[in-house]
């Protein structure tokens, strides 16, 4: 626990106290911890003065805020109506067949986590697939796998 006070007072320092900067030190917890958890979240309600629910509401609204441990390698599919469209239902079908996972879960070796998200900002070349921080943009159910492949040695 107190690393994670340390880390939120050096957010805080960097961001400031205000509600504004909320986001930004949910944002630097997750890119530190790889999730928010109930007792980080609480430390940063104590440091911007603020409820824990007002914390939890703002980090659980977010799709890149994970408030749970995720696998290794977070591979995100674009769910609009543009990629539902351009067949991303496939992708995800090819992704939990050849990974033995369902959307929202993690495998057993803790490799890969499987969510959807609401928007990755890439409709004009859908379907669209993040892994980690790499946008793959007009994946196909054939070119999913050798996306994935990249990732298993990490």
């Amino acid at each position: 626990m107190a690393d994670t006070e340390k880390l939120v007072e050096q957010l805080v320092s960097k961001y400031g106290k205000s509600r504004n900067s909320l986001l930004p030190v949910l944002q630097g917890v997750v890119q530190n911890e790889r999730y928010l958890t109930e007792e980080a979240m609480i430390v940063i309600a104590r440091a911007l003065n603020l409820s824990s629910a007002d914390v939890y509401g703002t980090a659980s609204f977010y799709t890149f805020l994970d408030t749970e441990p995720r696998g290794n390698n977070i591979i995100r599919v674009c769910r609009t109506i543009t990629c539902k469209m351009k067949g991303k239902q496939q992708i995800i079908e090819k992704i939990e067949n050849h990974l033995k996972i369902k959307e929202g879960e993690t495998t057993r070796n803790n490799k890969f986590t499987l969510l959807a998200a609401n928007c990755l900002g890439w409709c004009h070349k859908g379907p669209v697939m993040l892994v980690n921080d790499d946008v793959y943009p007009q994946v196909t159910p054939d070119s999913v796998i050798e996306i994935l492949e990249k990732y298993c040695n990490q």
